[in-house]
């Protein structure tokens, strides 16, 4: 059957929407399309999908980050977003369109599943909501097989996301105590901030550090896993931040403790003109109370 779709559809190519629909079915508005009657997934890129909160395009690494499907509301694993997280499984295809033009969409590669996060991101009424983020890398072979059981599936959530249960405890003693949740956190967080620096854009994940705006210690069960309470801070950001010796205002610019000589700050590469520019109302809200501390 891949035969047959390839001998029909040529990558680099622009085909009307419609004859994928009229060969193959699916549907013919979604963004995330499986075919009833054939192992197929196709999902359709465009612009027009930034009013719907949905932010898809290529990362430095050559991994296709694209939104699940929902337009109001938390998005759930149902539907074409069950589809796609368990593709690999169910031995289904992934073919990833683009649109050019209005109906028109241009055949890109296929695609499988390496995991999949979580981010806020508005919905159509604008309210923020928790979104789902797919990352694909391109298949491995020229003949465009999904290589079963090669590519490590994507964990799941610490939680369930479709019921929106918290644990109902973040901390468990054992030898020491251990955050429970923590590990999914600092996933969804990355993929809030595109897995860079939320300050300086840096994007050696080996190095960010996950950091709670209103710290750990501070924080109720549910704002330790709130999204809103974290930024992705590089580490001599992290320390500085987490020792209240900075903060940030309302609209992003750094500010600076009292404490600090900032004649030393500037030996760290900070000479105070640093700026978040994608704070949300829930993260100036944590910040507010972050800045309470700045010694």
């Amino acid at each position: 059957m891949a035969t047959d779709f390839f001998s029909t559809f040529e990558i680099g190519k622009e085909y009307p929407r419609s004859l994928i629909h009229d060969l193959f079915g699916g549907s013919r508005q979604a963004g995330i399309s499986p075919s009833a009657k054939h192992p197929f997934i196709f999902i359709f890129s465009g612009s027009q999908g930034k009013k719907h909160g949905y932010q898809d395009g290529w990362e430095q690494d050559d991994t296709f980050s694209y939104t699940g499907h929902g337009q109001v509301g938390d998005m759930q694993f149902v539907s074409g977003n069950r589809e796609i997280k368990d593709h690999v499984k169910t031995g289904k295809q992934v073919f990833l369109f683009e649109y050019t033009h209005k109906g028109i969409v241009k055949f890109v590669c296929e695609l499988v599943l390496l995991r999949f996060d979580f981010f806020t991101a508005p919905d159509t009424l604008g309210n923020e909501r928790r979104a789902i983020k797919f990352r694909f890398a391109k298949t491995r072979d020229q003949r465009y097989i999904i290589p079963q059981g090669s590519i490590e599936q994507a964990a799941e959530p610490d939680f369930d996301y479709k019921s929106s249960k918290m644990p109902e405890t973040t901390e468990k003693q054992a030898t020491v105590t251990t955050r429970i949740g923590h590990g999914n956190y600092r996933n969804r967080l990355f993929a809030r901030w595109d897995y860079k620096c939320s300050v300086t854009r840096f994007g050696d994940t080996r190095i960010l550090i996950a950091s709670h705006i209103v710290g750990w210690k501070d924080s109720t069960d549910k704002e330790r896993l709130d999204d809103e309470n974290g930024l992705v801070l590089s580490p001599t950001y992290d320390s500085l931040f987490d020792k209240h010796l900075i903060s940030f205002e309302n609209s992003g610019k750094i500010v600076i403790s009292n404490s600090v000589n900032v004649q030393q700050l500037s030996l760290l590469g900070i000479n105070g003109d640093e700026q978040i520019k994608r704070l949300s109302k829930g993260n100036i809200s944590y910040m507010e109370r972050h800045r309470e501390l700045l010694r």
